[in-house]
C-alpha cells in the first residue's frame, strides 16, 4: 500500500507529532508498506531516511512552521498516486488534502493531535475566547464530515470534537510508543547533572511552550522545594528562545535555580536514559491530545503527576499510575509532596505505570491503523477492483 502522510512541519522540528509520525512510519514501512510524508520548508535539510517530500514555504519565525497554500507541482503528483491520505494537521495539510485528494477520489483519513481550541487561546489572546470558538466551530464540523475517516488519539479528545459539534465518525485509536526503548533504557549517571543518589528527582519532558503551563508548574515546585530538601526538577526540551527566558527568569524570581536545571534540547534516542534517571514524571499541561511523553515516562516505570483534562486523565489512572489534581495550586502541590513524601508508594505507581503502558505497543496500534486504512482503500474501490484489494490485504498480513 502507498500510504501518503500530510502534515505542516516535520524533521528538523521536534514535537510530539513528529515524533509519532516518525515512528509509525518506520513500522509501516516494517511490515511492507510505502510510506511518503508530504510537508512544507526545509529543502535544504538532508533527510536521514526515504520519501520525504518537501515543497517550498514561508517560515513563521523560529516556530518551525512554514506557510504555503500549495505543494510544488512534483508533490502534487505523487500526492496523486497514493492508495490512502493520512493528514495530521487539518488546516493547511487539511485543506489541500481535500482539494488534491478527492477528485481522483483517495480515501482521506485525519487524525486530530491537538486542542485547536485551547491554542486559539494561547496564542491568539488578544482574540475574544468566544470568537475563536466559533471560528473552529464554523471549520471543523466541515472538515470532519469532508473526509473518510477521523481519528482521535484518546475519549477525552473525541468528547471535545462532539462539543465542537463534529457529527463525522469518530474511532479512537492512540498513537503509538516503541515501549522497548523505554523499558530496557540505562539511566545516566546522577553525578554528571550534580545530583546525588538521594535526591528526589523529577522530570519534565517536552517542548518549553506557552500551552505547557510550566509557569504553574515551577510556582508549584517551588512550593514543594520548602517542605521537600532534598528534591530537585529537570526539565528536558527546548523551546522559542523567549519562551525559554522566561521560565528560566521565573526560576531565579522563584529562588529555584539551585534546584532547577533546563538541558534545552536532546537528541531523541537520548531521552530514555533521562527519564530512567528520575523518580517521577510532572506536568501541568491542560492541552494535551495524547500526552506521548507522559506515556514514555509510565514505559520506563514512573508515576506521573498531572492534572485532570482530557489527554492526561485519559492516560493516567488516579491513584494507580501516578495522581491527577484539579487544575489549583495548591491541591496540585499537596499531591506532588505526597509523591515525594512516600517511596514505597512511587515504587507501586512506577509499577503499575510500566503495566499500563502496553497498552500504547506502536505495534498494536499500527495493526489498528492499518485495519482502518485497508477499509478506506477497499470502500472507495469500484466493485470489480475490491476482491484484489482483499486478496493483497491478506497476502500483506501473511507475509508481514
Amino acid at each position: 500500500m502507498r500510504i501518503g502522510m500530510m502534515v505542516d512541519t516535520y524533521k528538523p522540528h521536534v514535537s510530539g507529532i513528529t515524533n509519532y509520525i516518525d515512528l509509525n512510519k518506520q513500522y509501516l514501512e516494517r511490515a511492507g508498506h510505502d510510506v511518503f510524508v508530504f510537508t512544507f520548508g526545509d529543502l535544504d535539510y538532508v533527510d536521514d531516511e526515504p520519501r520525504i517530500i518537501r515543497s517550498p514555504g514561508m517560515p513563521l519565525a523560529d516556530t518551525g512552521y512554514y506557510l504555503s497554500l500549495r505543494y510544488s507541482r512534483v508533490a502534487k503528483k505523487l500526492l496523486q498516486t497514493m492508495d490512502v491520505v493520512h493528514v495530521h494537521h487539518p488546516f493547511l495539510s487539511g485543506r489541500l488534502a481535500l482539494h488534491y485528494c478527492r477528485p481522483v477520489q483517495i480515501p482521506i483519513i485525519f487524525t486530530n493531535h491537538t486542542r485547536y481550541d485551547l491554542y486559539a487561546q494561547t496564542y491568539l489572546p488578544l482574540m475574544p475566547e468566544e470568537l475563536s470558538q466559533s471560528l473552529l466551530q464554523a471549520y471543523m464540523p466541515s472538515f470532519c464530515q469532508a473526509v473518510g475517516l477521523v481519528i482521535s488519539p484518546s475519549p477525552g479528545m473525541e468528547k471535545v470534537l462532539r462539543q465542537m459539534e463534529v457529527t463525522a465518525p469518530i474511532e479512537v485509536v492512540p498513537n503509538g510508543v516503541d515501549l522497548v526503548r523505554f523499558h530496557k533504557a540505562e539511566p545516566l549517571a546522577r553525578s554528571d547533572f550534580g545530583f546525588r543518589d538521594t535526591d528526589i528527582l523529577l522530570l519534565y519532558s517536552g517542548r518549553v511552550a506557552p500551552e505547557k503551563n510550566l509557569d504553574f508548574l515551577l510556582r508549584s515546585f517551588a512550593g514543594l522545594a520548602q517542605a521537600v530538601e532534598n528534591v530537585h526538577l529537570l526539565l528536558v526540551g527546548g523551546g522559542q528562545k523567549l519562551v525559554m527566558e522566561d521560565m528560566k527568569s521565573l526560576v531565579f524570581e522563584l529562588g529555584m535555580q539551585e534546584r532547577v536545571q533546563f538541558t534545552g534540547m536532546i537528541p531523541y534516542e537520548e531521552l530514555p536514559s533521562y527519564i530512567a534517571m528520575c523518580n517521577a514524571f510532572v506536568t501541568a499541561s491542560i492541552t494535551e491530545v495524547h500526552p506521548l511523553s507522559v506515556i514514555e515516562a509510565m514505559a520506563a516505570g514512573l508515576p506521573v503527576v498531572g492534572i485532570h483534562s482530557p489527554g492526561v486523565g485519559d492516560t493516567v489512572e488516579d491513584g494507580q499510575t501516578g495522581f491527577l489534581s484539579t487544575h489549583d495550586l495548591a491541591a496540585y502541590t499537596a499531591k506532588l509532596t505526597r509523591l515525594c513524601l512516600d517511596a514505597s508508594l512511587r515504587s507501586r505507581m512506577g509499577e503499575a505505570a510500566r503495566k499500563a503502558s502496553t497498552q500504547y505497543a506502536i505495534e498494536r496500534t499500527t495493526q489498528l491503523m492499518l485495519r482502518h486504512y485497508e477499509r478506506l482503500v477497499y470502500d472507495s474501490q469500484p466493485r470489480q477492483r475490491r476482491w484484489d484489494a482483499r486478496l493483497r490485504s491478506l497476502v500483506e498480513r501473511f507475509l508481514a
